[in-house]
C-alpha cells in the first residue's frame, strides 16, 4: 500500500524544513493580522465610548487592556498555538484524538498533585498503546511490512510526550485566549453617538450667533440613575454672557455636558440656532465650541503646538492672542519663546498661567459659543482680573457661560441663571436677583458679598 512505500522512505530534510516554514508563517503571519485588528477595534470602542464609561472604569484596567492583555495576544497566544499545532500533527501520525483538559486550579499544592496525576496517566496510556502496537505486529507478522511496524512502534513510543505537550499547550491556550475575551468585553460597550452624519444639519457657517434655548432638558448621568438635570428651560442670545451658580452638585457641570453631548439628553433638548444638537454629528458640535475646564489641560511639546496644534495660524496671530490675556511679556521672557518646551500637564508653569495660555487657545479657536466650566476656581485675583478682561474685549461678541462656584466671577454677567437640585431656581441679572433675597442672595451672604 502507499502508507508502506512511504514509512519505508525517509523523510528529505528540504521538505521537512518547508513544512515547518510553512506552518510558522501561517500562525506568525495570522497572529500578527489577528493583533492588529483587535488593537484597533479596541482602541476605537474605547475613543468612542461615552463619559460616563471612564468615570466608571479605573485607569488600571485600561492600561491592562492595552498592555498586558495585547501582549499575551501578541505573544502567548501565537507561541502556544504553533507549539499545540505541532504536537497535534505528532498525534495524527499516531491515528490518537487530541484530549483537552480543564483549567488548573490556582492552588499550587493541587496544581502540582494534578501535574503529577496527568503525568501518571499519560505514561499509564502511552505504556499501554506501545503493548498494543507491539501485539498487533507480533500478531499479524506475517502480514505487515517491517515499514509498517516499525512506525507504529516509534510513534507508540513518542505518544506519552506528545500527548502531555498538546494537553498542557491546549491548556496555556485556554488561559491566553482570556485576554482576547477581556478585550472583547469592552467592544459591548455602549458608545457614543455618530461622530459624523451623512445629513448632518450643523454645517459651517453654523453656528452663525450661537444662540442657545434648552428646552424642557433634562439628563441623567447613568441609565440607572435619577435624573441629574430636569425641566430646564431658558433661552441665551447670541453675544449674551451669562452666569451659572449654585452649590456643588446643584447641576452646573451637567448643563455643559448636554450642551456638548457628553451625556445625551434623557428628555427634551438643546438648540443652537435653531438647529436641534441631536441632529448635528458629534465631531461638528464639539469643534464649534471651545471649553476651558477648571484643570487647564496642556501637552508635552512646544508652547506653540500647545496653542496652536494644527499649525493654523501665523506666528503673528498667536503674539496677538498672548497680548490679549497678558502673557506676551511673560512668553518673551522664556527661552526659545514660543518654541519653549512645556512639561508633562505644563507642570513648569503656575495654574493661572495655564488658564490664560489656554483661554489664549480659546481666543485663536475663534468659536461662537465659549463654555468655562470653574475656569477661574483656581487662580488667584490677579488672574481672574485678566481672564475677565479678555471676556469682556475679545470674546465680548461670542456667547459665553461662565459656571462658577465663587459669585464674584459672575457679577459682571448680564444674566445669571442659579441652579438647584437640577433645576433653574432664579435668573435675572446680578442686581435683581441680589434684590429679590432668593437662594442667590443667601449665597451671596455666605460668599461674603453682601
Amino acid at each position: 500500500c502507499w502508507m508502506d512505500g512511504w514509512m519505508d522512505q525517509w523523510m528529505t530534510p528540504q521538505m521537512e524544513a518547508v513544512g515547518l516554514l510553512a506552518s510558522t508563517a501561517a500562525v506568525v503571519l495570522g497572529g500578527v493580522r489577528a493583533s492588529r485588528l483587535l488593537f484597533r477595534g479596541l482602541l476605537w470602542d474605547v475613543a468612542r465610548s461615552p463619559i460616563g464609561f471612564f468615570e466608571r472604569t479605573p485607569v488600571g484596567n485600561l492600561l491592562n487592556r492595552f498592555s498586558k492583555e495585547m501582549d499575551t495576544v501578541d505573544v502567548d497566544i501565537p507561541d502556544k498555538a504553533r507549539a499545540l499545532l505541532i504536537s497535534a500533527f505528532g498525534l495524527l501520525e499516531a491515528g490518537l484524538a487530541v484530549p483537552c483538559t480543564h483549567r488548573a486550579p490556582a492552588d499550587p499544592a493541587v496544581t502540582c498533585s494534578l501535574c503529577r496525576w496527568l503525568a501518571a496517566n499519560m505514561e499509564l496510556l502511552g505504556n499501554g498503546l506501545v503493548f498494543v502496537a507491539a501485539m498487533c505486529a507480533a500478531l499479524s507478522k506475517a502480514h505487515l511490512s517491517a515499514g509498517i511496524v516499525g512506525f507504529s512502534v516509534s510513534a507508540a513510543l513518542q505518544v506519552t510526550q506528545t500527548l502531555q505537550w498538546v494537553v498542557r499547550n491546549w491548556t496555556d491556550l485556554e488561559n491566553s485566549i482570556v485576554s482576547v475575551e477581556r478585550v472583547q468585553d469592552y467592544a459591548r460597550t455602549a458608545k457614543e453617538a455618530p461622530w459624523r452624519l451623512p445629513s448632518c444639519a450643523g454645517r459651517p457657517p453654523w453656528p452663525r450667533g450661537g444662540q442657545i434655548e434648552f428646552r424642557n432638558f433634562g439628563l441623567r448621568h447613568r441609565p440607572e440613575l435619577p435624573l441629574a438635570v430636569q425641566g430646564v428651560t431658558f433661552k441665551i442670545q447670541a453675544g449674551e454672557k451669562v452666569g451659572i451658580v449654585g452649590r456643588t452638585g446643584a447641576g452646573k457641570s451637567s448643563l455643559a455636558g448636554g450642551l456638548l453631548r457628553l451625556q445625551e439628553a434623557a428628555e427634551g433638548g438643546v438648540w443652537i440656532d435653531g438647529v436641534p444638537i441631536a441632529h448635528v454629528g458629534l465631531h461638528a458640535l464639539r469643534s464649534r465650541i471651545t471649553v476651558i475646564p477648571q484643570d487647564p489641560v496642556l501637552f508635552p511639546g512646544s508652547l506653540r503646538t500647545n496653542l496652536d496644534l494644527r499649525q493654523e495660524h501665523t506666528d503673528q496671530a498667536i503674539w496677538a492672542a498672548l497680548e490679549t490675556v497678558q502673557l506676551r511679556a511673560f512668553v518673551a521672557s522664556l527661552p526659545g519663546q514660543l518654541q519653549y518646551q512645556c512639561a508633562h500637564q505644563g507642570d513648569d508653569l503656575s495654574v493661572g498661567q495655564k488658564q490664560l495660555l489656554c483661554l489664549a487657545r480659546a481666543l485663536l479657536r475663534k468659536t461662537q459659543i465659549l463654555i468655562l466650566d470653574e475656569a477661574m476656581a483656581a487662580v488667584d485675583p490677579g488672574t481672574e482680573l485678566q481672564m475677565q478682561a479678555a471676556l469682556g474685549g475679545w470674546f465680548a461678541r461670542c456667547t459665553v457661560l461662565l459656571i462658577a462656584h465663587r459669585l464674584r466671577s459672575v457679577m459682571d454677567c448680564a444674566r445669571v441663571l442659579v441652579m438647584d437640585k437640577g433645576q433653574v431656581a432664579e435668573s435675572g441679572s446680578p442686581a435683581q436677583l441680589l434684590a429679590h433675597k432668593g437662594l442667590f442672595y443667601r449665597l451671596a451672604q455666605e460668599s461674603g458679598l453682601v
